[in-house]
């Protein structure tokens, strides 16, 4: 009887009616009274299940309603959403437990919306559905809303508090969350703990060990998320000290641990420490695994992983990764076909590898093989499809598929679609998918924006960078890389000069080796040499690469200023032996000037130095299968054909237009 009065008096107990209602702090409990009917274990969420505390006055009505209630919940941690929403409109009579069931199956499964329809359509509210409210809207950042109804409540528990403080430290709001724990009258560990990881998440770690410090009595959840904030503020010594303090350890507080050190690159201490692990599961195996080759020790990943006792499908995607992030794709390639179970992500992994490393082939069989196995893609796998795509014909077959599954109004699916038809030369595919786009980020506008300074349209750049402003979306460093290069192209050349100037005045962004070279362009296209060559004199030597004076030293050939084309390619030459571009300018720049002499000598200069010209190329898609041509290229199957029609047909048309 002890026992049962002490639960009682660590829970919030409210009447609605003739029915008593219990919420525990502790909802992993068991609550187990005497003079109770039954015994309930607690569900995960802040809904407890309705006990009535006067047996012999139950009613067959009540019972239906107990019954249907617990059925609801059932159904709801079955992911049957609309099975339980039937069986509730289906109920002759309800009650608040009722309505707070289903509130909390709907929330649950991320359904904010019907849960605040259904919320405010209750005849009558308790403290179970108002706490769960608080909590979803705090979740999701409506704290104006959620404090609406933490004000109202005429009984405030634990859980409410606790959920209003966490939204306030969430969004940043610190004051407010500060106000709120010192006005709340009585805190357990779960309140103790949130404020700690807020302050640790707002940078106020010392706030954070002080409230560490005043916890009565730490268990290893508090411990543990100490030591998380500790790493996550890259205070590896003082989450050491804590962990060696601890009185008691779990499997997560050694892998934060395992996890902080191989962050701060201490690869040692972390062996150390995965070797002293009483016990290890899959995350401890699979966060070495990762640790040890993010760190550059390939070789000592794979031994880890080949140790491994259950090999899980994350610990083969970690192992996977890793190949492909060094550019090791065939090692990647060889791990995935031995893999047992692959899923999703580990078909991702490969596709994107072969994307990033330059095999866009690989990649588009890589996706047809996924099909082929039955699994369905997600918007990552379709992205890496959609950017392998070499031509037109593909890129339409890929837009398709995105919209059979579903996946029209992906953002960052359909960004990746914008700019692939432009790459491809469609740009009126690339503004019609972006027109359709009902949520544009600043990604979807800049990938637009580069698309029409791909193609020349310098006037329609800019004036999507004025509807991206007045739509309140801030440009980044891209954005501007995206609208100097238009003005480069349409040769607005004091437009690129305002727009350089605003990065840092007006957006606070520095400018960058590529937003210079833009600019040196646009200044070089427009004849002011000169003043290219100050921005170039003047600009942060860390910015001043290749493609500056790249930039540059096109400016002086296109207006003949050999002698400063002559310095710009000996330091080019200097920071890049082996960049041939350098050399071909200068080489163009003599033979403009119709200087032959040194046009030979900048030709020997590259056979003594072995410096090869890369060879230019032309790509064309017939019947969907994409044929790249080289300069002077005979490789072709069809070579005798190709000639044949050039000769005959297209060069007498080219000579009656001259």
């Amino acid at each position: 009887m002890y026992k049962a009065r002490s639960l009682i008096k660590l829970s919030h107990s409210f009447i609605v009616g003739s029915s008593h209602y219990l919420l525990s702090n502790d909802y992993g409990r068991i609550l187990r009274c005497p003079f109770l009917s039954r015994t309930y274990s607690k569900p995960k969420s802040p809904i407890q299940i309705h006990i009535q505390s006067k047996p012999h006055l139950e009613s067959t009505t009540r019972q239906s309603i107990f019954s249907s209630n617990k059925m609801i919940m059932t159904l709801g941690h079955q992911g049957k959403v609309k099975e339980a929403r039937q069986l509730f409109d289906e109920m002759p009579q309800r009650d608040v437990v009722s309505y707070a069931s289903m509130i909390t199956v709907y929330l649950k499964h991320k359904d904010l919306p019907k849960a605040e329809r259904l919320f405010y359509s209750m005849p009558e509210r308790n403290v179970v559905s108002d706490s769960a409210m608080v909590h979803a809207y705090a979740k999701v950042g409506r704290l104006d809303e959620a404090r609406r109804i933490f004000e109202r409540m005429p009984d405030r528990n634990v859980y409410a508090w606790t959920s209003l403080i966490s939204g306030y430290f969430q969004n940043r709001r610190v004051d407010e969350a500060r106000k709120l724990l010192q006005e709340m009258p009585e805190k357990n560990v779960v309140t103790w703990t949130a404020a700690m990881v807020g302050y640790a998440q707002n940078g106020l770690i010392n706030e954070a060990q002080r409230i560490f410090d005043q916890i009565p009595e730490k268990n290893v959840i508090v411990w543990t998320a100490m030591i998380r904030a500790y790493v996550e503020d890259n205070q590896v010594d003082q989450a050491l000290e804590l962990f060696y303090k601890m009185p008691e350890r779990n499997l997560y507080s050694w892998n934060v641990m395992i996890q902080g050190c191989l962050n701060d690159k201490r690869v040692d201490k972390a062996l150390e420490l995965f070797n002293s692990m009483p016990w290890k599961n899959a995350v401890s195996w699979t966060t070495i695994v990762t640790g040890l080759a993010r760190n550059g020790l390939l070789e000592m990943a794979r031994e880890y992983f080949d140790q491994m006792p259950n090999r899980d499908p994350a610990a083969w995607n970690a192992m996977i990764t890793a190949y492909v992030n060094e550019g090791l794709v065939a090692k990647a390639d060889e791990l995935f076909d031995s893999m047992p179970n692959k899923d999703t992500v580990s078909w991702n992994v490969m596709i994107d590898g072969y994307a990033k490393s330059g095999h866009e082939g690989e990649a588009l069989k890589c996706f047809i093989s996924m099909l082929r196995s039955g699994l369905r893609p997600n918007q990552t796998t379709l992205t890496s499809v959609v950017t392998s795509c070499g031509g037109i014909l593909e890129l339409l077959q890929a837009h398709v598929l995105v919209l059979l599954l579903g996946f029209d109004q992906d953002t960052t699916l359909n960004n990746a679609l914008v700019t692939m038809y432009s790459r491809c030369g469609d740009i009126n595919s690339s503004l019609i998918t972006f027109e359709n786009l009902k949520v544009k980020d600043v990604v979807s506008w800049t990938a637009i924006i580069l698309a029409y300074a791909n193609h020349g349209l310098g006037n329609q750049a800019l004036q999507a960078f004025a509807q991206m402003l007045r739509f309140g979306n801030k440009p980044d460093e891209i954005t501007f890389v995206g609208l100097l290069s238009a003005c480069s192209h349409a040769g607005l050349v004091k437009k690129g000069q305002k727009f350089f100037e605003s990065m840092r005045h007006a957006y606070g962004l520095k400018p960058r080796a590529e937003h210079y070279c833009c600019l040196v362009d646009t200044l070089g296209r427009g004849k002011l040499v000169d003043e290219a060559m100050r921005v170039v004199q003047q600009m942060p030597p860390e910015e001043c690469d290749g493609a500056v004076l790249g930039a540059l030293l096109g400016a002086c050939k296109l207006h003949g200023d050999v002698g400063v084309a002559n310095q710009i390619c000996d330091e080019i030459v200097e920071r890049e032996p082996g960049n041939s571009g350098a050399y071909v300018l200068m080489a163009n720049a003599y033979a403009a000037s119709g200087r032959w002499g040194d046009f030979a000598q900048v030709r020997k200069k590259m056979k003594e130095r072995n410096v090869k010209k890369v060879p230019g190329m032309s790509e064309i898609e017939v019947n969907g299968k994409n044929h790249i041509f080289f300069v002077g290229d005979k490789s072709h199957p069809e070579k005798r054909e190709i000639y044949m029609l050039l000769k005959e047909n297209l060069l007498p048309l080219m000579q009656e237009m001259i």
